[in-house]
């Protein structure tokens, strides 16, 4: 199924101006740098901060806990999936929106303690994406894999397959950290709040459904 949207209004906010084209989005994923990726309004109605996980740092994850607040995620493809053996935190997924989130880990070994340290997440997030067996793994952990569908946004128009889709339109390992954004009164921070982060970080920021117009239009 693919997803077509008719406009790139935003609850009511003009957004066009605003919005960083796919390109821009592209060359700073693969120059290592945060962006952020707004949904749509009538979906969950959020920005995540993304990042290619192949280019993690502990200080790339110290800003996305400070200033994102919340969930680490890190979007794999299914093949990565079943190559490290994650399976499904449950067997049946009653979230409307069915994020598919798999066990959680930490890396083991590696200089790795509690695994809830930035220096200890950095750590298990770059394994994640690169070639280290199963075994390499603790669980449950500090970090959470989710499982994207393989059709990309064409096939689920979330952030967890906007990761993947980006990263590799970079050329970087698919995999991707996604950090949902909240305000500082701990509320979800909206197409406004999230122009405003943007802006102030100096951070590309771009929506799923002009990444859906991009994948179809180069059949990426």
């Amino acid at each position: 199924m693919i997803f077509i949207f008719k406009s790139n209004s935003y609850m009511g906010f003009d957004s066009n101006q605003n919005l960083n084209s796919i390109e821009e989005a592209i060359q700073d994923i693969q120059n290592g740098k945060i962006i952020i990726v707004v949904d749509d309004k009538n979906r969950e109605n959020e920005g995540d901060f993304i990042v290619a996980a192949e280019k993690i740092t502990p200080k790339i994850v110290n800003f996305l806990i400070t200033h994102g607040r919340g969930l680490v995620c890190v979007s794999l493809t299914e093949e990565k999936c079943d190559q490290l053996k994650l399976q499904m935190m449950v067997k049946n997924n009653t979230d409307p929106r069915k994020t598919a989130f798999t066990v959680s880990v930490d890396l083991r070994g590696y200089g790795v303690s509690t695994g809830i340290s930035v220096s200890d997440r950095a750590k298990t997030i770059f394994a994640l994406v690169n070639e280290v067996e199963p075994k390499a793994f603790n669980k449950p952990g500090h970090i959470f894999p989710l499982r994207a569908k393989k059709g990309g946004v064409l096939e689920r128009p979330g952030h967890t397959e906007a990761a993947i889709d980006i990263t590799k339109m970079a050329g970087c390992n698919p995999g991707g950290v996604l950090v949902e954004i909240l305000n500082q009164n701990g509320s979800m921070a909206r197409l406004p709040q999230l122009i405003h982060i943007a802006q102030k970080f100096h951070i590309k920021i771009i929506s799923i459904e002009d990444l859906i117009k991009y994948k179809i239009k180069h059949k990426k």
